[in-house]
């Protein structure tokens, strides 16, 4: 199957503002020029006539060619996924500009059932690769230099070999999957569809988590009720979407003999159970010194007696509320990649000149932040929606960084540019962090600088600590569904026994917090995804130490490893720097950063 983009961002880290100068949106004519556009028709043929060709000259009979055949074999697999790869970039980028759009709605399904129909005689061709023997096949790839770069590819599907079923089910299952896509289109035009009535004035989904953010204390609350009421309306069809999801997902699991609701997502990440394990327990086990200790500080500076779930984002009482806008996002972010090296500045630049940014809130637009790298041939798009505040600027950074990141990685071709999630948030993560120390190196005043730390906690506690509450509250939800239908209250209840946890006893919850969990893409459209985020931070904040101590060659090893793409495991990416995911105390160092962050605000209370 041929995923679509989704927004991967936090919602609940949305901003906003007005005066925004100059939004640029995209420009898609580098896909297609539109929907009718020739190129698009002639595409859609090739890839029908190309995929049936491939089967007939290659099905049952994989284990009988040589070195150089093979290789003809994986080019032109690689044609036809970046062929499809770009017809479904352009469908999909365009159904997300405006999910509510019936006929952008209709295009995109359309060319969905019509690439899944091409691509079915495909399947064989990973399940065959699969009964070859290793030796057969190490003895293939010592014949062929160029066949042998492709190693990491066949190891990753080859890990797939214990938990692949017969030819005919793997076909049936393909087929179907245009089922599952159609709940993740449910939840996102009903998340789109969805408006909320605060102070009089009628938002979206993005525009009201926004609100969440404002200063006035009144306005955050009103909004957090109308949300709590407006998702309580629609939750049946939220519960409905995650039930269904979560039961595909384990008859799959069953079918397939995975031993657990995670290892699938563990498989297709490229990392070991164990090094996941190791970051989720660190993770829960800083907890008291990460969040519990820095919203007990955010109690005091906003001179409550309890916190209440609008206070999460809320600002500080010394923040300035003034707008950014996009001119100044732009500069700002421009200014920490040319900082850091000037290459990362040069592939940066033309997002900005050549639409391949999407930045405006719009009705009906997808709701977070992503970016697509669609096909190697042409160039990533990102979205957000901006909405004038510091987080959006760091929005911005991030999301720049998956781009400069897809572009570096574009040179391995289709099937070796693609980074598993938790190597996919090193760039992104990175550029927040040049972005946040520019900044904070430029702060004039003690103040402007209790305000950027403060802001970057926040992020961090969003990315690291939240990001793992939401796994847990995952792995809760796929397990307790093994035991039948779950109801509404049933998954809130799961939903509230990880927040506590996880922000402290700062806290108090509204009644209706319990459905905050129906909002979050993640849950949907890739379960188990959100550990990915506390990875490449743990990952980058433990590569920014290396960088900060000055070491030798640091940007040069840094581009090769994100020009590595997914060509290499992350024992090897990581080695150059001296670092090791698989050693516990790797997240320890990368969590003590954090740790840092909240001992100088506290400092700045003495």
């Amino acid at each position: 199957m041929f995923q679509l983009p989704f927004p991967v961002r936090d919602a609940n880290a949305a901003s906003g503002g007005r005066d925004l100068g100059d939004l640029p949106e995209w420009n898609l004519d580098d896909l297609y020029t539109g929907e009718d556009a020739p190129e698009l028709k002639r595409d859609l043929d090739w890839l029908e006539t190309a995929c049936t060709s491939f089967a007939a000259d290659y099905e049952n009979k994989l284990a009988d060619l040589d070195a150089p055949a093979v290789l003809d074999c994986v080019l032109r697999n690689e044609k036809i996924n970046n062929v499809a790869g770009r017809i479904m970039s352009y469908a999909g980028l365009r159904y997300y500009q405006q999910t509510t759009d019936a006929d952008r709605a209709k295009f995109m399904s359309d060319v969905q059932e019509k690439i899944t129909n091409y691509t079915t005689p495909l399947v064989f061709f990973t399940l065959e690769l699969n009964r070859l023997e290793d030796d057969h096949l190490n003895t293939l790839l010592g014949q062929n230099a160029d066949l042998a770069r492709y190693k990491p590819i066949f190891d990753r599907i080859r890990a797939m070999k214990p938990h692949q079923l017969s030819d005919e089910m793997e076909k049936f299952l393909h087929d179907l999957g245009v089922v599952g896509d159609a709940w993740e289109r449910l939840f996102d035009e009903t998340i789109a569809g969805l408006t909320f009535v605060v102070n009089g004035e009628e938002r979206n989904i993005e525009g009201t988590l926004n609100l969440l953010t404002e200063q006035d204390r009144a306005t955050r609350e009103a909004a957090s009720h109308e949300v709590a009421a407006v998702l309580g309306d629609n939750i049946k069809t939220f519960a409905r979407v995650h039930n269904t999801q979560a039961k595909e997902k384990e008859i799959m699991d069953r079918w397939r003999g995975m031993p657990s609701p995670q290892a699938g997502r563990h498989l297709s990440n490229h990392v070991e159970p164990e090094v996941v394990e190791a970051l989720r327990n660190a993770v829960v086990a800083a907890y008291p010194k990460l969040s519990h200790r820095y919203y007990e500080l955010k109690r005091k500076w906003l001179g409550l007696d309890v916190m209440q779930v609008w206070d999460r984002n809320a600002p500080l009482p010394m923040e300035d509320t003034r707008i950014v806008d996009w001119a100044q996002a732009e500069k700002t972010v421009m200014d920490a990649y040319n900082a850091f090296d000037p290459r990362m500045g040069e592939i940066a630049a033309p997002f900005f000149t050549k639409g391949w940014i999407d930045a405006a809130v719009k009705p009906g637009k997808a709701p977070g932040a992503f970016a697509h790298p669609t096909v190697t041939n042409v160039h990533p798009y990102v979205m957000l929606n901006y909405l004038g505040k510091p987080r959006d600027v760091m929005t911005l950074a991030h999301e720049l960084g998956h781009g400069v990141h897809q572009v570096l990685a574009a040179g391995q071709g289709e099937m070796l540019s693609s980074t598993p999630l938790t190597l996919a948030e090193t760039a992104s993560v990175f550029g927040e962090m040049l972005t946040f120390r520019g900044m904070l190196d430029a702060a004039e005043t003690p103040e402007t600088r209790k305000v950027l730390l403060a802001g970057k906690v926040e992020d961090m506690i969003n990315t690291v600590v939240r990001q793992i509450a939401f796994y847990d509250f995952e792995c809760k939800l796929h397990d307790a569904r093994k035991a039948g239908e779950l109801t509404p209250e049933d998954i809130g209840a799961l939903w509230m026994s990880v927040q506590g946890e996880s922000l402290g006893p700062a806290f108090e919850f509204m009644d209706g917090y319990e459905n905050f969990w129906a909002y979050i893409p993640h849950f949907v459209h890739s379960p188990f995804y959100v550990y990915a985020y506390a990875f490449g931070d743990g990952l980058v904040n433990a590569l920014y130490s290396v960088y900060a101590e000055g070491a030798d060659g640091f940007e040069d090893k840094y581009f090769d490893m994100l020009r590595a793409g997914g060509s290499k495991h992350h024992k090897e990416l990581l080695e150059p720097f001296g670092l090791d995911a698989s050693d516990p105390a790797f997240w320890d160092k990368g969590l003590s950063m954090i740790s840092g962050f909240i001992d100088e605000l506290e400092a700045m209370e003495g």
